[in-house]
């Protein structure tokens, strides 16, 4: 017994004592293999999961250095049977490999001819496999390489895949780190360079890093390493338009080598940047613009925000086993569970730097997270108390009590950029008119919202109020202050995506401060500490206060 601040369970649980002085120690050694899964205030929750294990395997961890990690900050003996069982559930990681024979093409390889003979009886694989070339061998269909991975991944075998990628159509791309048009020298930070390297040294796979950390700059240092065409996806032409400024400033390329496909435009070049939104268009029921992914000899497809992708894009992906592909994300949590997929078809998590680690190296700003805790009116309460089980969510996130809370949070921080981010668009026109501030929301054209976002980044607009729009890929480093009113039920991944839009660096070294506005004793207030579990598990811990220590003594009544 070590006294750590870690309590191993046989049930596959983790518990980590957080006042322990090891541990933030313990926090950064389990994370790259253990997924937090509850976190109040004093033992948060992990759990040890076969995709989390196989993902930290890919990555380059052993099952040594998990087995070391939990008995080293383990405060009991860990029970034997859990440490044999991480041991086998990362060997099952490559126990079959998918390659490239000279003779027959691509092939299923088992280095232990046992699993070969089971997965190979599996009715799941029907079809996607061909014949046997030897007891160890397997010829497989060049077409079913990713659905193949999807079905190996669901039986507990995970398939390396060292089948090898095509170059694709070459195009010359550099990175401009001395400067382009007057711009300022720069270079790849240390953990970007680390990235790309892991990225290319896997041939595909994900990326996570914190919003705010450059995300960007490893797609175009992969780019560079490629010097291939290459197919960008994203979430929404603003932020397509801001990848293109970003390459156009960071590498060698040129506008006239960008191409846009969107809503707006249908442009295919060297280097094309497509919305997912376009992509998932149908018409007739067909999709109708999935000829974009044959339309060049692509080197490189570049998936930004990976924890977004929509389902259909892993049907199309399947089939683009061949390409490198590389998945950007600040977390790999997907609301809907298919983690699996992305793992299968993307690529397993080939980098993963921890949010603290980068803001000690003052890449991203230190943040400050309060929840402030609301209490409803009388009249509010009756309301909640008797309204369906469906609509209770929506009333007590869009209570009116809130507004005067968000101003006074507001008027604290009169000398910062402020965004003020909410799920339901009654309640951000409301904020909007009770804040005198515009608002940016899915309806918003491409044209006003870069006004407004422009507007933002020079000081001329302090407060903006922003829909789920905000959630994605929207640069606006000088917000430092982030005040949440509602949200997607308990989404995680959401969270984070709010957080880190204040995480750019600022200038003069201050803190960013991220509040979420809840309403005390609602459903409100348990979907907020689901929200949490992510940052917690990244080290940011939630102060909570009450709406009486922002506005003074007493609420306003809206009877």
């Amino acid at each position: 017994m070590s006294g750590g601040p870690l309590i191993v369970q046989s049930d596959k649980t983790l518990l980590l004592e957080i006042d322990h002085p090891d541990a933030q120690a313990c926090r950064m050694a389990i994370a790259p293999f253990a997924e937090l899964e509850r976190s109040p205030e004093h033992v948060h929750t992990y759990r040890l999961t076969p995709l989390g294990l196989w993902n930290a395997r890919a990555a380059g961890h052993d099952a040594e250095g998990v087995v070391d990690a939990l008995i080293k900050y383990s405060r009991y003996p860990v029970p034997h049977a859990l440490l044999v069982d991480v041991a086998e559930t990362m060997d099952r990681y490559g126990r079959l490999q998918l390659a490239n024979d000279p003779a027959y093409g691509l092939v299923l390889r088992g280095l232990d001819r046992m699993v070969l003979i089971e997965v190979a009886k599996s009715k799941k694989l029907a079809g996607m496999l061909g014949n046997r070339i030897d007891d160890d061998t397997i010829q497989v269909h060049p077409s079913e390489r990713g659905r193949l991975k999807q079905a190996l991944l669901k039986l507990g075998w995970p398939a390396e895949d060292l089948a090898g990628y095509v170059d694709g159509e070459a195009h010359p791309i550099e990175l401009a780190e001395t400067g382009k048009d007057g711009g300022k020298p720069w270079t790849l930070r240390s953990y970007q360079r680390e990235a790309v390297e892991a990225f290319w040294a896997g041939g595909s796979g994900v990326v996570v890093l914190p919003c705010g950390a450059g995300k960007t700059l490893v797609g175009a240092a992969a780019m560079a390493e490629a010097k291939a065409t290459t197919l960008i996806l994203v979430t929404n032409t603003v932020a397509g338009r801001q990848w293109k400024r970003e390459l156009i400033a960071r590498t060698s390329l040129t506008e006239d080598e960008i191409g846009e496909y969107s809503g707006e435009r249908k442009e295919i070049r060297p280097v094309t940047i497509a919305t997912y939104q376009v992509l998932t268009a149908r018409r007739g029921g067909a999709f109708t613009h999935l000829d974009l992914f044959s339309a060049r000899d692509w080197g490189l497809v570049v998936y930004d925000e990976v924890h977004l992708l929509p389902a259909p894009i892993f049907r199309f992906t399947a089939d683009l086993q061949a390409r490198r592909r590389l998945g950007l994300t600040a977390t790999l949590v997907r609301e809907d569970g298919r983690e699996g997929d992305v793992f299968s078809l993307i690529g397993p998590k080939r980098y993963d730097a921890p949010w603290k680690d980068i803001e000690q190296q003052g890449w991203i700003a230190p943040a400050l997270c309060t929840e402030v805790r609301v209490t409803l009116t009388d009249a509010e309460r009756m309301s909640y108390a008797t309204a369906e089980a469906e609509e209770r969510y929506r009333m007590a996130a869009t209570a009116r009590t809130k507004l005067p809370v968000v101003r006074a949070l507001v008027e604290r921080h009169p000398q910062e950029q402020v965004l003020v981010i909410g799920g339901f668009l009654d309640q951000l026109h409301q904020l909007g008119e009770y804040l005198d501030a515009p608002i940016v929301q899915g309806s918003t054209t491409n044209k006003e919202r870069e006004r407004l976002f422009d507007a933002f980044r020079s000081g001329e607009l302090r407060t903006l109020v922003i829909s789920k729009v905000g959630n994605f890929s929207i640069d606006l480093p000088e917000a430092a202050v982030a005040i949440q009113v509602s949200g997607t039920f308990g989404s995680r991944q959401e969270e984070a995506q709010r957080l880190g839009r204040v995480l750019r660096p600022k200038a003069d070294g201050r803190q960013a401060h991220f509040y979420t506005v809840v309403s005390r004793d609602t459903i409100d207030t348990e979907y907020a500490a689901h929200r949490q579990r992510f940052l917690a598990e990244q080290g940011y811990a939630y102060t909570i206060v009450d709406a009486d220590d922002v506005l003074g003594p007493s609420l306003p009544s809206f009877d």
